[in-house]
């Protein structure tokens, strides 16, 4: 089968977020990765940002689901339909009908098992061929780090599933780590502190938006607080209550620190000349999850290294893909099977 250009695909299949990068268009879809069924009929009712409203609100016989969790996929059936979604989306948008070639952002350390499922839906959601790739590879590639030269350049993608954290010298990932705690273990911290502290029930998306409202992971310049709706858990009834920037960034300690223990044991197994580059180049921050406000501060304090938020730190992943669309010998260099 022959495809023209245009409709050729990288897709970045995250946790929190889907994005679609099309060629030579760029990136054309960025939308949430969920879908809500009919769970009478069986059929999809909303998916994206339209399910997004659904989520938490949705009467009996409506259910929203975010097929990814962690990274992979953890069901299979409504992320096969979200992704043909996805794709039929971008073609009708483009006035494309011929079946395209792929490329998927995956972690670093996903196993065959669960690379062998994003292909298979991939597959299944009709598209010609397949290419899977490191998220951590496209996101430097995304963020325009020199990956083919023989130096090191460390990039950490926090997503809304998985911290990975990586070490590129010429076009290998040197060293790899990913752990499963990213911007959902920063919702589900602040909706456990609520219920621990204040016996105040909150769904995912209030708990989403108290992160990005007021959460931070150092002290900021100017104190906030914001006031939160939810249930309480003794009284069953509807309460609101105000509560700051400091609760937060005190709920957040513990999935902070994962995932600064994992940058620090990285950086302590870089052979030592690459060591010397990362020094002196920095670290690339990306990731929706990166723009929690002073991120990159904490992490230097940490390491004593300078350290970037990259320009597009949600669609890195999606950009550094397409660009590998481009280029087909780089494309089967960087596939991992």
């Amino acid at each position: 089968m022959s495809f023209g250009l245009g409709t050729d695909l990288a897709i970045d299949l995250g946790t929190a977020n889907t994005c679609v990068f099309a060629s030579g268009q760029g990136v054309i879809i960025s939308e949430p990765s969920l879908i809500a069924f009919n769970t009478v009929t069986g059929a999809i009712e909303a998916v994206g940002q339209e399910a997004r409203g659904m989520l938490g609100r949705t009467p009996a016989n409506l259910r929203a689901v975010r097929p990814i969790r962690d990274g992979v996929i953890a069901d299979f059936e409504a992320a096969e339909k979200m992704l043909n979604y996805f794709i039929r989306k971008t073609h009708h948008q483009l006035g494309g009908w011929t079946r395209p070639r792929v490329v998927i952002g995956v972690p670093a350390q996903v196993t065959p098992v669960e690379r062998r499922a994003v292909k298979d839906s991939a597959y299944r959601a009709k598209v010609s061929e397949v290419f899977l790739v490191d998220e951590p590879m496209a996101a430097a590639l995304g963020a325009g780090m020199p990956i083919t030269e023989a130096a090191g350049n460390m990039i950490i993608d926090v997503g809304g599933g998985t911290t990975d954290i990586a070490v590129i010298s010429l076009s290998g990932v040197v060293i790899s780590r990913s752990v499963r705690v990213a911007g959902d273990a920063f919702d589900e911290a602040i909706m456990h502190h609520l219920k621990k502290n204040h016996e105040l029930l909150i769904g995912e998306r209030t708990a989403e938006e108290i992160k990005l409202q007021i959460g931070s992971a150092t002290e900021l310049a100017k104190p906030a607080t914001m006031q939160v709706k939810g249930r309480h858990i003794g009284k069953g009834v509807p309460v609101k209550i105000t509560i700051t920037d400091a609760e937060v960034r005190e709920a957040l300690a513990e999935p902070l620190k994962t995932i600064l223990k994992a940058v620090r044991e990285t950086l302590d197994q870089i052979p030592p000349e690459l060591s010397s580059d990362v020094f002196d180049r920095g670290i690339a921050l990306c990731g929706g999850s990166a723009l929690l406000r002073n991120l990159d501060r904490r992490i230097q304090q940490e390491t004593q290294l300078p350290i970037k938020i990259v320009d597009e730190p949600l669609s890195a992943v999606v950009i550094g893909a397409g660009k590998m669309l481009a280029d087909k010998a780089l494309l089967k260099k960087l596939a991992v099977h």
